[in-house]
């Protein structure tokens, strides 16, 4: 590359990288609304509404909030580091210890791998449901579930040109089912099949009080919001990072916000709390409830598997991703950064993150007594949410660490508030359920003996275990500057 267009990339923020530059605004633009919609809405919003009663809505707005918050910080490191490895690079150069490295990236690699668990199992269930099976059959569930996350890691491999377009299609197919779902909620209106009034009543089943209430509500809501920082680590396939991601991102939050709020004051005036929270289908429960002379309710499940399947790749790719750039820093095994020749995809990292996902989705999914999706689905959010209070304070201190190209920059209040409120909701205060916290401690405590394995190893081996020179990652290869 000469030295003027390298400079010219440097000034955009397109350092030189291995990976192509697919995606401009709009693309990514799909890609973030893509991953925030989904499961999380499909799946969760009956379990949101048995927390809080017909007050369902007020959860997702304090998770669209926290979620907004957090957006800027991730939005000020994108920015000023345009790399693959999103939360764990920030987090290594802010502090440069090897195991609190580690454990981001692999808690963040965790929370993909849960969240597209989560899709899987709901992904079968409207299978399930749309096809008259029977969706308590743990078989069927776990051979569906199987094969589902075989086909993402297909399209995976074939390279982030096949799996954007894939994630057009299917956060077309997605939006318009969660559309049909707010049409129809208009339609129940008209048609006089609504009550509002419920949508104001707050309910306690647990005895916890209406502030942890809410915040174990939030808990969960907070699993359908997530997504926008796995844009992040697509820095490397991004056109013009730094003016693209902080519109785009915004945007995006934005637009799935207004959308959830919608859809759950709708569900809870359209079908009663308890029916609501029974339902491994609640959109589609509010569908056939709404409109049952209308053949939407026979749609919507397809549409669903749709939804959660663009969770599952989306998710599947991230994770993949984080592997390759951790590898190609030095903090993870070399081998993790394997390009293909051929589809220039991190191959190597996609069948790996594949396997674990084999793993969890066989373990969990097989005892039917378990509450796979929001089991999986809290456990998701919980990770995040640690992952997110150490982003927020990896903002405050690089602030130290300036760099001569124009970036992001948060305002400074909000990182602070963002680091203090996801501390806070990955307390046990939150009513959060203890066995989303032993999942958690599970998937840390393998990737905690993994960390140990892999420095006795490169100790024998005479390797290196972390990135020594930090500056390093702030100069392009090639010595651009």
């Amino acid at each position: 590359m000469s030295q003027p267009v390298a400079d010219e990339h440097a000034a955009l923020g397109e350092e030189p990288t291995e990976l192509k530059r697919v995606m401009g605004p709009k693309l990514l633009l799909l890609f973030i609304v893509g991953d925030i919609l989904g499961t999380g809405v499909y799946a969760l919003t009956g379990d949101v509404a048995a927390e809080v009663g017909g007050a369902a809505w007020a959860p997702f707005i304090v998770a669209f909030l926290v979620a907004l918050i957090t957006a800027f910080s991730y939005l000020e490191l994108v920015t000023k580091y345009p790399r693959a490895a999103g939360a764990a690079l920030y987090t290594h150069k802010a502090f440069g210890i090897h195991l609190l490295t580690f454990m981001v990236c692999f808690t963040v690699m965790c929370s993909g791998i849960t969240s597209a668990s989560t899709a899987s199992r709901a992904f079968a269930s409207n299978l399930a449901v749309g096809f008259g099976l029977d969706e308590t059959n743990a078989t069927l569930v776990i051979t569906v579930a199987l094969i589902f996350m075989a086909v993402v890691a297909a399209v995976n491999l074939r390279g982030v040109g096949e799996s954007v377009k894939a994630n057009i299609f299917l956060t077309l197919v997605e939006l318009s089912g969660l559309l049909l779902v707010i049409m129809i909620g208009f339609y129940a209106v008209f048609a006089g099949r609504t009550d509002f009034s419920r949508t104001i009543i707050f309910d306690d089943p647990g005895d916890k009080g209406a502030f942890f209430a809410v915040t174990a509500a939030t808990s969960l809501a907070f699993f359908a919001m997530v997504g926008f920082e796995d844009s992040v680590n697509m820095a490397e396939e991004t056109r013009d990072p730094v003016k693209n991601f902080p519109k785009m991102m915004i945007t995006g939050i934005g637009i799935t916000g207004v959308i959830y709020v919608l859809v759950a004051l709708f569900a809870v005036a359209i079908v009663p709390v308890g029916t609501l929270a029974d339902s491994d289908t609640p959109l589609v429960t509010v569908v056939e409830t709404a409109a049952p002379g209308i053949p939407a309710g026979d749609i919507l499940p397809f549409i669903s598997m749709f939804a959660v399947a663009n969770s599952a790749l989306i998710n599947m790719l991230m994770a993949s991703r984080l592997l390759y750039g951790m590898a190609k820093q030095g903090v993870l095994p070399e081998v993790l950064g394997r390009v293909g020749v051929r589809r220039q995809t991190p191959w190597v990292a996609i069948l790996v993150t594949t396997a674990i996902s084999f793993g969890l989705i066989y373990f969990v999914s097989r005892d039917p007594e378990n509450d796979v999706v929001a089991a999986l689905g809290g456990t998701t959010a919980l990770l995040l949410l640690a992952v997110f209070a150490i982003v927020n304070v990896c903002v405050l201190v690089l602030r130290k660490d300036t760099i001569d190209r124009r970036h992001f920059v948060a305002p400074t209040v909000l990182p602070i508030i963002g680091a203090i409120a996801c501390a806070f909701f990955v307390g046990p205060w939150t009513g959060r359920d203890v066995l989303q916290y032993q999942i958690a401690g599970w998937l840390l405590g393998i990737g905690f003996v993994l960390w140990i394995l892999m420095w006795i190893t490169n100790r024998l081996l005479g390797q290196r275990t972390a990135i020594t020179d930090l500056e390093a990652i702030n100069e392009p290869e090639g010595g651009v500057n």
